[in-house]
């Protein structure tokens, strides 16, 4: 097939060809942004699962509904050597700048000038300049050094802003789980403060399956937010984010082509993507076939080793890699931890450092007390197949 045509797209967060089996987190959140515009906030969503399953990918996609409405959005990933507070106000520079005018009201300059304190407090050198005349304007002092007073004072004054155009602030976190814990634990105050006091915001969080014991553990209150477990596809929808793309450059699957592609990628959407731009690639005919499919599969494979599994493997240390090569007889599944101490013939406690560096690293997960599991889906046969 010719590559230029092909429609599958492999990548962190890349934007399917068809966004299939999320319909209930889309229309949810379609609600929530009509709400918001009639003055009814509602709680925080929490999008949380596996590595694979496309959470930056439909992340991206509540950011692109709001933007449809004008809202103010900012989209943010936690864990890339920046702290939030930077993160926030960098992120909230364009879209203000956007909104700047001479004729703004009130509250737009309140905001303008709290974003000035706001860049302030973690930059004292920095040049921001929205264009208007702010002398005359209420606001600032979002630079106590305080998070949560900073950030709330922000949050409040930006959405209250957005709010005189008729539309609202929507602020998203990818990597949630990699957010410190004084900012995990600011974030969900201000997250319950806006929505007690039905400030125009949204927040959408998105991270690991770990993400809800540590935001229930950062503040009670978490628990009331609203938690959406994002899992690898039905088979229908794997079967529909295979052929979808194919049929709209005039290309069909065989059967068995594309029962091999659902049954060999997990139905992981990630993988999905990978194996059906290789399958592409691969076929030769008018339609992808069986041997197309094997040998995309063999390719996409390699290509997953390489780089997926790989990038992940290779920042683990060489305790590390023992302990996660005694997880994996159980494939997927989560293991006893004691269980891994047993077959490591070491101290459960010993282990525990390794352990909690396994987790911080975001390779393991505990679902349940003294289990852990791969955070990534396939983990355990990529280990198996390595001999170093």
């Amino acid at each position: 097939m010719d590559p230029v045509r092909n429609p599958y797209s492999p990548g962190a967060g890349r934007k399917p060809s068809a966004l299939v089996g999320r319909n209930d987190v889309i229309d949810a959140w379609s609600v929530s942004l009509q709400r918001a515009e009639r003055g009814k906030t509602d709680q925080p969503i929490i999008l949380y699962g596996l590595r694979g399953v496309g959470k930056t990918v439909l992340l991206s996609r509540l950011r692109r509904d709001a933007e449809t409405r004008d809202w103010i959005t900012v989209q943010l990933e936690a864990g890339s050597g920046r702290a939030l507070r930077e993160m926030v106000g960098e992120g909230l520079y364009g879209p203000l700048s956007d909104l700047a005018r001479p004729s703004a009201g009130k509250r737009l300059l309140r905001a303008l000038k709290t974003a000035l304190s706001f860049k302030a407090s973690y930059d004292t050198t920095g040049t921001w300049n929205f264009g208007v005349d702010l002398s005359g304007a209420t606001g600032g002092a979002a630079d106590s050094g305080f998070l949560l007073t900073d950030l709330g004072k922000l949050v409040r004054d930006v959405s209250l802003a957005a709010s005189e155009d008729g539309v609202s602030l929507a602020l998203l976190i990818d990597e949630a789980q990699d957010l410190s814990s004084e900012e995990i634990q600011t974030l969900a105050a201000v997250m319950q403060s806006a929505a007690t006091d039905d400030l125009p915001v949204l927040f959408a969080l998105a991270g690991l399956p770990s993400l809800p014991q540590t935001l229930a553990e950062a503040k009670s209150y978490s628990e009331r937010f609203r938690y959406s477990v994002i899992k690898k596809l039905d088979s229908d929808g794997a079967r529909e984010a295979i052929l979808k793309p194919a049929r709209k450059e005039g290309v069909d699957w065989s059967a068995d082509a594309l029962d091999y592609v659902v049954t060999t990628s997990g139905r992981y959407p990630y993988f999905i993507q990978q194996f059906g731009q290789e399958t592409w690639n691969a076929a030769t005919g008018a339609a992808i076939e069986f041997e197309d499919a094997r040998m995309g599969v063999a390719v996409g494979q390699g290509q997953l080793d390489n780089g997926f599994f790989r990038a992940r493997w290779d920042r683990t240390t060489a305790a590390e890699k023992q302990y996660l090569r005694a997880m994996c007889p159980e494939g997927d599944d989560g293991v006893g931890s004691g269980e891994v101490a047993n077959r490591l013939k070491r101290k459960g406690r010993s282990l525990g450092p390794t352990r909690a560096n396994l987790i911080s690293k975001g390779l393991i997960y505990a679902p349940d007390h003294g289990v852990v599991a791969f955070t990534v889906p396939g983990m355990a046969g990529f280990i198996s197949r390595q001999h170093d």
